[in-house]
């Protein structure tokens, strides 16, 4: 396979351009932070919570390789929220440290840069297969019940959306996720494949806060997805189902000193429309 270069390239000085140096300080210096919340995700469930800008928020594998399908939105405006498709075509299909997570338009500006990650020497498997996953998007119950015609009501978009009504968000703001800890890829026939995830007892992804966020997370019912969903190999794969943990840390304020929140899109939204 060939490689070509980057559709979506920049220049020096631009949003794409991650300042390293800040984001190593804040991963380094952990023993500085303030614990503000902590929480386990029990299995099969959904949680939403407050991750306000400047903060760091820390999502781990406490018993071993468990998936998670996180949803972002800019907490004072659901309109502003995790843009999937945009963030693989900016960072990648798959991310890690210092890649950033993308809002929609017309705000288009980093809703949280990444700054941990245990699981990034796990690079690109003998079958293509890579973390943190992008490429697809959450399990639902209704590609359940078209593809086994049966109701199974604990899959992810359905945990996010119990997850987000005390919020006062609905299903329709559960959006396309980011699958943490998920390993997948595609296959030659071009078509999606997961594979068993690789993560530990004890990994984590941990991202800063770019601005003040509502963030939601679905310990997925596949689990670590050793085991089908669908097709002839699929069963009920609550045994290989595990919690994740979730921590909200404040760093020392010497540590974000010079940051500030990013401003939305510079483009003036006017689409080539003229005033009377």
């Amino acid at each position: 396979m060939g490689s070509p270069e980057a559709a979506y390239q920049s220049g020096e000085g631009s949003a794409l351009s991650v300042d390293t140096a800040f984001y190593d300080r804040l991963a380094e210096h952990f023993q500085d932070r303030e614990l503000v919340e902590r929480f386990v995700l029990p299995i099969r469930s959904g949680r939403a919570w407050e991750v306000p800008a400047g903060h760091l928020c820390r999502i781990s594998t406490p018993e071993g390789p468990q998936v998670g399908d996180l949803n972002i939105w800019n907490r004072h405006n659901p309109r502003e929220r995790l843009w999937a498709s945009r963030t693989r075509q900016l960072q990648g299909a798959h991310v890690s440290r210092y890649d950033r997570l993308w809002s929609t338009l017309p705000y288009l500006r980093p809703l949280v840069t990444i700054t941990g990650d245990s699981l990034d020497w796990y690079g690109t498997d003998e079958d293509g297969g890579r973390v943190h996953d992008l490429l697809g998007t959450r399990c639902d119950p209704y590609v359940n019940r078209m593809l086994t015609g049966e109701d199974f009501d604990r899959h992810c978009h359905s945990n996010l959306t119990r997850a987000v009504l005390p919020f006062g968000l609905t299903e329709f703001d559960v959006h396309d996720v980011l699958n943490v800890f998920q390993c997948t890829g595609l296959n030659e026939q071009d078509q999606y494949f997961m594979k068993a995830s690789p993560a530990r007892p004890g990994d984590f992804f941990e991202f800063f806060a770019e601005q003040d966020l509502l963030c939601a997370l679905s310990t997925c019912p596949g689990g670590d997805l050793s085991v089908p969903l669908w097709g002839p190999r699929a069963r009920d794969p609550i045994d290989v189902c595990r919690p994740l943990g979730v921590e909200v840390h404040r760093p020392a304020a010497a540590l974000t000193q010079g940051w500030s929140v990013p401003p939305t899109a510079a483009y003036r939204g006017r689409h080539g429309l003229t005033g009377p």
